[in-house]
């Protein structure tokens, strides 16, 4: 996995991108508005620690429920383990966090290495996209606006989410039909905003698979018939959903908007944006706040 490693800078300076097999890391930090590059290039290097030690645990980590694991982990093994737990969803294998959590661990990497090279630091803005799961990280007067898809298989974006330093820490993270993992429901993109990007992720898993409602229109196979080296070898994932009905549209939605609603009401996220079949259903406050609203320019997408 070494030999894949690969830090690249952006032309124009700034972005530092890191490769190392399945992972493909985007990391940009500023302080005061300039750009950290050196402390950008040390998370870079910092980021195949983690995958090194998450690919050290991986049979561990994929062959247990996230309840019965060791507790003698990594911090960004243990960042998983966490995060799947207080999710608390039985169809979710520790392996649900892993895009976030490293993407957490390289943002608090970054952080830190800001703040050791500037003593009296007010405005830092870090954002760590790790295939389109965000780990972002704000100070003083920083702000950021991340864009939003109704569609994982288009990279159109429809609307746009303002994050400020009200809270230091956030993670955004999607998923559902399209994306990179298997999905048991059919919700076209369901985007999900908390505190870490490691909790985001399971939970972002978690909703789009409750945004499912039976109809003979949709076709599920055991993921281990897709891929069998999945995690989740016997559940279940949808494959194809073909010409549904508005009921069934709408019951899925409302199934995934009382699960993210729930993740809300236990403080685990902030709020979730769900998409399905040109249909949306938002949390509060995400619906009133103007938190969400019509696509403009973005800093990130999500």
């Amino acid at each position: 996995m070494a030999s894949d490693r690969q830090i690249l800078i952006s032309p124009d300076r700034t972005c530092v991108l890191a490769e190392n097999g399945p992972m493909r890391l985007a990391i940009r930090a500023w302080c005061h508005g300039r750009f950290q590059m050196n402390p950008a290039i040390e998370a870079a290097e910092f980021s195949f620690t983690c995958l090194e030690q998450v690919a050290g645990h991986l049979k561990v980590l994929q062959g247990s429920e996230a309840g019965t694991l060791p507790e003698t982990l990594p911090a960004v093994c243990q960042s998983m383990v966490d995060s799947v737990r207080s999710i608390g969803d039985p169809d979710l294998t520790t392996m649900a966090s892993v895009a976030g959590a490293i993407a957490d661990a390289v943002a608090d990497y970054l952080v830190q290495q800001i703040r050791s090279e500037n003593r009296e630091v007010r405005d830092i803005k870090v954002i760590v996209d790790n295939g389109g799961d965000l780990a972002v990280r704000l100070s003083g007067k920083e702000k950021v606006k991340v864009g939003l898809r109704t569609d994982l298989n288009t990279t159109e974006l429809s609307h746009t989410m303002t994050l400020d330093s009200k809270k230091e820490s956030y993670g955004v993270n999607t998923s559902g039909m399209g994306g990179r993992s298997f999905t048991r429901g059919i919700a076209s993109a369901t985007t999900v905003l908390a505190p870490a990007s490691s909790t985001a992720d399971a939970a972002a898993t978690a909703i789009a698979n409750a945004c499912f409602y039976e109809d003979k229109n949709i076709l599920q196979v055991p993921a281990g018939l897709i891929d069998p080296h999945t995690d989740i070898p016997n559940i279940p994932v949808t494959v194809r959903a073909v010409n549904l009905s508005p009921l069934t549209v709408k019951k899925a939605l409302k199934a995934a908007l009382d699960k993210a609603d729930r993740f809300k009401s236990k403080g685990l996220i902030y709020g979730a944006f769900i998409a399905c079949r040109g249909c949306i259903a938002m949390t509060r406050p995400f619906d009133h706040a103007g938190i969400i609203s019509n696509c403009g320019d973005v800093a990130s997408i999500a």
